[in-house]
């Protein structure tokens, strides 16, 4: 094994350099960590403020590493029974610091990639979002025969159009502004859609669910409050919010006489547990439960990051979700997994 690495170091607001560092040393850290070589990642809306600031009181330069934490790879070095060299695990680095050919995290952080003949395994890293969409589904109410709406159509607001469809959801109202997104939601499931651009999105919603609003909303933006503050326009009296987008503050002003005099439900939710969720994400996806072919839209060499991250930011051709591969060589070595 190489004793060096390259990995990305965001040196300022929107600039990427790709640098030379040694390779982690997991033989002193407590804990039961493992050394993963990166074979690709897919880039998320948290990544974004760490590259180009404005949120969360991002100082730089940053940490080298950062961002990415929706990674597959290999292992090289496991101080864990659970894994061996060898293995291929969807894995999540601490602190979002996975950009870099090699990253250390810790077993409890990691789980084994099964595979399947003809399924590209950059669909399993979506197991990671898709996994903390599982989590946040277990708080929701049984879902069947329920309006449900979800406001934010990126990859989040995706998934959860699918997944709450397959719940057994009457309606499904994917909202967002951007009508690329809108038209990936039926892809996705989503029995109505509706741009908040275009017109009253309370009034739309209200005129598909027989004038009484959603059972349950998803608020899967983040980053602001006014999609919050949608989100519980939108619901009906004894109905359920779901809060999931990442907010900016630590504080946000919300309705909460609204909240109380309509006796709405108002949960939130983030991460998965990853022991439990990822593996049946996983299964998910492998098994054609979850279709998420419509999500990866774009592909990037790990060198490239700074390129992958302006595309992704600007929304230059539509994107979605943007993968960076790095070395994917040992892919083909490895022998078929079973659930």
């Amino acid at each position: 094994m190489p004793e060096r690495m390259k990995a990305a170091h965001i040196v300022s607001p929107r600039r990427l350099e790709i640098v030379d560092v040694p390779i982690p040393d997991i033989a002193k850290l407590d804990g039961e960590p493992i050394l993963v070589k990166l074979h690709a990642g897919v880039l998320c809306a948290s990544d974004f403020p760490r590259w180009q600031g404005g949120a969360f009181n991002v100082t730089f330069p940053r940490p080298v590493g950062d961002s990415l934490h929706e990674c597959v790879g290999e292992i090289i070095e496991s101080r864990s029974p659970k894994f061996r060299p060898g293995d291929l695990t969807l894995a999540i680095p601490p602190d979002q610091r996975g950009m870099s050919e090699y990253f250390v995290t810790d077993a409890a952080m990691a789980v084994p990639l099964p595979t399947a003949p003809g399924l590209p395994r950059e669909r399993l890293i979506l197991g990671q979002p898709l996994g903390t969409i599982l989590w946040a589904a277990r708080k929701l109410p049984n879902v069947l025969g329920l309006d449900v709406a979800v406001v934010g159509q990126g990859p989040i607001g995706l998934m959860f159009d699918h997944l709450l469809a397959n719940m057994g959801a009457r309606r499904v109202i994917a909202l967002d502004k951007i009508d690329y997104r809108l038209q990936a939601a039926r892809k996705m499931k989503a029995t109505h859609a509706v741009n908040v651009s275009a017109g009253d999105p309370v009034a739309a919603v209200r005129a598909i669910t027989d004038g009484l609003g959603a059972d349950i909303v998803v608020e899967a933006v983040g980053h602001q409050v006014e999609s919050v503050h949608l989100a519980i326009s939108l619901v009906r009296k004894h109905g359920t919010v779901l809060a999931f987008g990442v907010p900016d503050d630590k504080f946000y002003q919300l309705p909460v006489w609204d909240l109380m005099i309509e006796n709405i439900r108002f949960i939130s939710s983030i991460h998965p547990q990853v022991e439990r969720d990822l593996p049946l994400a996983l299964a998910m996806i492998l098994e054609g439960r979850m279709d998420v072919t419509p999500l990866i839209t774009h592909r990037f060499g790990f060198e490239q990051s700074q390129a992958a991250f302006e595309l992704a930011v600007e929304r230059q051709g539509n994107p979605i979700k943007v993968l960076l591969t790095a070395d994917t060589s040992s892919w083909e070595k490895q022998p078929e997994l079973k659930l």
